[in-house]
């Protein structure tokens, strides 16, 4: 993870006040680095890319909650593909339960392990509740080009975090307002494809010349 946080809480999510207090909408998410279910370390940032990313903060693979949400996932990953939206699932597993998860809901995106629990240290989101599995409280964010907050869902129950529905409107929001082609009757952008500038239309931003 690079930078310090303040250990504080949040209170500018939907369904409670359990995060710290730069956790919140405009701020941006730490680039924590976490082994994947490859076993290969990986950091947010290098997941992301340009595009937006749904982000959840899961139990781990014994939670029936988490395995009904990431079934709901699973379900639109050809939309969230043809979105040009990424997704990651950070959980407390170690590596083989981790793998057993991913695999058990179909999901085809990274799963990050962090059985040593520093995002859960690193948030204050310990799910004090559950001493046995020391799990986090699980959240759902939604995030902007460089891991900026978009929103936040806590989903200690689950009727707090994001449906499909919820997370459709939270992406049109966000890609509305970081694509510039967004809506090509934008005053300028014809202009700016008829003369060859490309840089503010996706893919065709970084096509080869």
């Amino acid at each position: 993870m690079h930078g310090a946080w303040p250990p504080h809480r949040a209170t500018d999510e939907i369904g409670g006040s359990l995060m710290r207090s730069d956790i919140i909408p405009g701020g941006v998410f730490p680039d924590y680095e976490l082994p994947d279910h490859t076993g290969t370390v990986r950091t947010l940032s290098e997941i992301q890319g340009d595009d937006p990313m749904i982000l959840t903060l899961a139990r781990g693979h014994y939670c029936p909650k988490e395995h009904q949400q990431h079934l709901d996932l699973a379900a639109i990953q050809a939309k969230l593909a043809v979105s040009y939206t990424n997704i990651t699932t950070i959980a407390t597993d170690d590596h083989h339960p981790i793998q057993e998860f991913r695999a058990s809901v179909g999901a085809m995106w990274p799963f990050l392990s962090d059985p040593g629990r520093t995002v859960q240290k690193d948030l204050d989101i310990q799910e004090y509740t559950d001493p046995e599995n020391d799990p986090m409280i699980p959240h759902t964010l939604v995030l902007k080009p460089g891991l900026v907050i978009h929103s936040i869902y806590n989903g200690y129950w689950f009727w707090g975090r994001p449906s499909v529905d919820d997370l459709w409107h939270d992406l049109r929001a966000a890609s509305s307002e970081i694509r510039p082609d967004w809506d090509l009757s934008a005053p300028g952008l014809r202009d700016a494809w008829d003369a060859g500038d490309m840089s503010r239309f996706h893919g065709w931003d970084k096509a080869p010349t």
